[in-house]
């Protein structure tokens, strides 16, 4: 009986699996470009609380590392390799998501810096279209008044 996983274990790995999953299958929606900034920020805040999350599990992953490598210890040789094989896959995995929710977040909030910068640039360029379509709207000086055609060539 030494060398069986206690019941807990079993629940952990259950939990862990199942939040693995869930957590793959957030990660795995395609990454759209998005124009709107709200929509890009709501999207990071998911990836930051699934990160949050993944530090949550991080126990129970510790816990099932211990309890393999105390089985190991304890277990006949083919028993402890099938627990070892088993919490392979599961960093593994654990190590991929981890890897990539990082990634995800760094790469959408560059994103976001680089559409905060467009939408500031295209702010600027359309108050200064519109300062342009004022002056070409401008009556044009008469032929004789050189000082008033300078002036408007100044602006030009």
């Amino acid at each position: 009986f030494d060398s069986l996983p206690p019941a807990h274990y079993k629940e952990t790995m259950s939990t862990i699996l199942v939040w693995i999953q869930q957590a793959e299958t957030k990660l795995s929606v395609p990454q759209v470009a998005v124009a709107q900034y709200e929509i890009m920020d709501q999207r990071l805040r998911e990836l930051k609380a699934l990160q949050s999350s993944l530090q949550e599990q991080q126990k129970g992953l510790n816990y099932l590392n211990v309890t393999v490598e105390d089985m190991s210890r304890k277990a006949p040789a083919e028993v402890s390799q099938k627990y070892r094989s088993e919490i392979e896959v599961i960093l593994g995995r654990w190590k991929k998501l981890s890897t990539q929710l990082v990634e995800h977040c760094q790469k959408l909030e560059e994103l976001m810096t680089k559409l905060q910068r467009f939408q500031n640039d295209t702010k600027t360029l359309k108050k200064w279209m519109a300062e342009v379509d004022v002056f070409l709207k401008e009556e044009w000086p008469a032929l004789g008044d050189s000082e008033a055609l300078e002036k408007q060539l100044e602006q030009c």
